[in-house]
């Protein structure tokens, strides 16, 4: 049997999705919620677009924004552009 992920951050397949949905989860924040999808890694960036397409598509309503979270351990944003980072004075 195939495995289709719809969020490979947090290996949600489309079956869950599917369940989610079957159990009343219709609109993206309580899915998401129910899933986990959009909360790995990638915070959604890589499967939001389909998963919402998807709860449109099964009938659900996908129209408002996912609520966003920071990231877990706190990032400067010099570690985020690439940079290396400045010596600190002694």
């Amino acid at each position: 049997m195939s495995k289709t992920l719809v969020c490979r951050c947090e290996d949600v397949t489309l079956h869950e999705l599917e369940q989610a949905l079957e159990r009343g989860h219709t609109d993206l924040e309580s899915a998401k919620r129910y899933t986990g999808f959009g909360t790995g890694w990638c915070q959604g960036k890589y499967c939001l677009a389909l998963c919402a397409r998807l709860i449109r598509a099964r009938g659900g309503v996908a129209d408002q924004p996912m609520t966003p979270r920071p990231p877990y351990h706190p990032v400067q944003l010099a570690v985020l552009a690439g940079l290396e980072p400045e010596p600190k004075p002694q």
